[in-house]
């Protein structure tokens, strides 16, 4: 099987160094496997996503030496992809339309009678609060839908999946923990055609991803979206979460810091090979 990998930016900002490496590692490892590197634009989010930060993202991964094949995909443009995966859940009673929004859910994690709310890859792990929901007739689109976490893993069963990088190994997904420690995430949005985590798998199966390089921020996500690959049907790729390239201070850097932007270091004359020295990868052979 042809090594297959990918890197998908959202078009909301300029590339950071962080970026560079996980964009520059995954076309490394591609390249050196005699495999295919794919640029995907996430940019689902329509309200953020901006052409002039889409063609920066062309523009900077050129310039590091980056090419991958045509055309490039853009998550705008598989709506209807997302509809059916979502309305096959939909149809097997595994979600249900969720109103609240983020200060309800605060509100009831935080109860007195709660205790210490938990936090899982998504921020507080939902209390259930719209669970008993109605899940019968058309599937609702004015509103988030959530999966049902408990008949999700009744479902599938315990399962795992494999891990290169961040924690070496097979990494097991067990009903208590994804009940409990991840809870019933979203998987649309009212304002968008899918969440993140349905998105991303339906993508990675489509384009037969075999290999998913990314920061080790996102390891935690993973189990979702194995738990989603199951419930669909999808192959699961293997992993690979990378380390975090980081600021003085040890935070992460995010696109709010322009000083690190890959287009401030080329203003400044940096080269391709200088950018790989300063995240630490060899120069190309």
């Amino acid at each position: 099987m042809t090594f297959r990998t990918r890197f998908a930016p959202s078009p909301t900002g300029p590339l950071h160094l962080g970026h560079a490496y996980s964009a520059l590692l995954a076309f490394d490892m591609a390249r050196a496997a005699g495999g295919v590197f794919h640029l995907r634009i996430d940019d689902i989010d329509q309200s953020r996503a901006r052409p002039e930060w889409e063609a920066q993202i062309h523009d900077d991964l050129h310039w590091l030496g980056i090419d991958w094949p045509l055309p490039v995909w853009r998550q705008s443009e598989r709506t209807a992809r997302y509809r059916a995966a979502l309305q096959d859940l939909w149809s097997r009673g595994l979600l249900y339309p969720c109103t609240c929004t983020r200060r309800d859910i605060q509100d009831a994690a935080n109860a007195p009678q709660e205790g210490a709310p938990l936090r899982g890859p998504d921020g507080i792990v939902y209390p259930g609060t719209c669970r008993n929901a109605p899940r019968t007739g058309p599937m609702p689109e004015d509103c988030a839908l959530r999966l049902d976490m408990k008949m999700a893993m009744q479902d599938i069963g315990s399962t795992s999946f494999s891990e290169v990088l961040h924690q070496p190994g097979i990494i097991p997904i067990t009903a208590d923990f994804m009940t409990r420690q991840v809870g019933d995430v979203v998987v649309s949005r009212r304002d968008m055609a899918a969440a993140y985590h349905l998105s991303i798998v339906v993508d990675d199966a489509d384009q037969g991803i075999t290999d998913v390089l990314r920061g080790e921020d996102l390891f935690d996500a993973t189990r979702i979206h194995v738990v989603l690959q199951r419930l669909l049907a999808l192959p699961t790729p293997t992993y690979h979460h990378h380390r975090l390239i980081r600021d003085d201070q040890g935070r992460r850097l995010a696109k709010r810091d322009e000083a690190r932007a890959i287009a401030t270091y080329r203003a400044e004359g940096k080269t391709p090979a200088e950018i790989r020295a300063m995240i630490g990868l060899p120069a190309l052979g």
